[in-house]
């Protein structure tokens, strides 16, 4: 008896084991690295402009969130005192665009 029931413990402990199994996907195939986000210096330069856009010091304005457009550029969403930004630098550091989001 105490052999049976040893036998269907390890049966249910293979049982669980493999249930709890799975393979993860390749990192690059996880949604969070499928976007790629702005460098910190591109990102501190579209806060620079949007301080200046509109009207608050820079150290009132804080990006949000980015992400890359193309190859060479991307758009970075900031908070300025309140009010939200998009900017979209290149990957040069040159801003092409700030406006303030709806």
């Amino acid at each position: 008896m105490r052999t049976a029931f040893l036998a269907g413990m390890g049966l249910l402990t293979g049982l669980a084991v493999a249930g709890c199994s799975s393979t993860a996907p390749e990192p690059q195939n996880m949604a969070r690295t499928t976007v790629q986000t702005a460098p910190a210096d591109l990102q501190l330069t579209c806060a620079s402009a949007a301080a200046t856009s509109a009207g608050v010091d820079a150290n009132k304005v804080l990006p949000v969130g980015s992400s890359q457009l193309d190859a060479t550029r991307y758009q970075v969403d900031l908070n300025a005192s309140g009010q939200r930004y998009t900017c979209v630098v290149d990957n040069m550091g040159n801003v092409t665009s700030v406006q303030k989001a709806a």
